[in-house]
């Protein structure tokens, strides 16, 4: 990298960069994922024991592994929760900032919200909306730009899947494009 001077600010200086308030810290994020992990360490051990984990006469039950696979995961959970109670550079160091959060449900919320309208609209339908509403609101493109965007996606996904391979995909409690034959 040469060293030319540029009127730039650093990147640490910008104010993207600034140190920002905490939402979550690490050691919340650890003692969650480890009580998942005992979680699901209990379901295996409930499940293995209805399968059978004891020793046969035949050799190990169909549970027999898995049990021991709950076992694992319950004990690491166990470890890992102790270590976020009693971590202390964990307690204060941010997992994540209120700015990185923000971004992350920009993203989250409308994919929830596509999923819904999949079941409502169909697939090319939701698809369409999602990606020119997406394009305008975060990428900040027009909306002619977004709709023939979205819409020269979603015909050619439709020619590709209906027409080419005749595989046909959800169309929706509505079927929006029923008129089309297909």
């Amino acid at each position: 990298m040469s060293s030319t001077p540029h009127s730039e600010t650093p990147a640490s200086e910008t104010p993207e960069h600034e140190p920002a308030e905490g939402v979550v810290s690490v050691a919340v994020v650890d003692a969650v994922v480890a009580a998942l992990v005992m979680v699901l360490g209990g379901v295996v051990l409930y499940g293995s024991r209805k399968l059978g984990s004891e020793w046969t006469t035949d050799g190990p039950g169909a549970g027999y592994f898995p049990f021991y696979i709950g076992v694992i995961l319950l004990i690491s959970g166990l470890g890992v929760l102790y270590e976020s109670f009693n971590n202390p550079k964990a307690k204060q160091e941010i997992f994540v900032d209120r700015v990185q959060i923000v971004r992350v449900l920009q993203v989250l919320i409308p994919a929830v919200i596509y999923v819904g309208f999949v079941q409502l609209l169909g697939l090319y339908v939701a698809s369409a909306v999602y990606i020119a509403l997406f394009m305008v609101v975060l990428g900040k493109y027009s909306w002619v730009k977004s709709v023939v965007t979205a819409l020269a996606v979603n015909v050619t996904f439709f020619l590709m899947f209906e027409v080419w391979f005749k595989v046909p995909l959800f169309k929706g409690n509505f079927d929006l494009l029923s008129g089309l034959g297909y």
